[in-house]
């Protein structure tokens, strides 16, 4: 159950994600929370929404294991590891907050998958 319930935030932490760089990139709000100016956002919108649109793939592979329930388990840890990975990588090259953001709380619902 807790399992579910963490996996379930992370989802939600992605298709928050998937709102700030499809749809608010460009806007003030989107712009504080990626460090951006005005002007990169503009140039970059488009592959903001791209990355956008992988972070709601991510979401949607989370709730269908979360829609499964214990049955869902190897879904949740896929999805989950996924997540872990990409944060990973983005932690190495963006910046590392995303480790806090992206990985850490991946590898939670994860343990917490495994350990029920």
């Amino acid at each position: 159950m807790i399992g579910s319930v963490l996996t379930a935030a992370v989802a939600a932490i992605h298709v928050y994600i998937l709102i700030l760089e499809m749809f608010l990139w460009t806007t003030p709000r989107g712009r504080k929370v990626f460090g951006t100016t005005e002007d990169f956002a503009r140039a970059s919108r488009v592959l903001a929404a791209n990355q956008g649109l992988y972070n709601g793939f991510l979401a949607a592979g989370l709730v269908w294991g979360v829609a499964l329930g214990e049955a869902g388990d190897p879904i949740k840890l896929f999805f989950l590891g996924c997540v872990a990975v990409a944060g990973i990588y983005g932690a190495a090259t963006v910046g590392r907050r995303i480790l806090w953001v992206q990985t850490a709380p991946a590898l939670v619902a994860a343990a917490a998958v495994m350990l029920a």
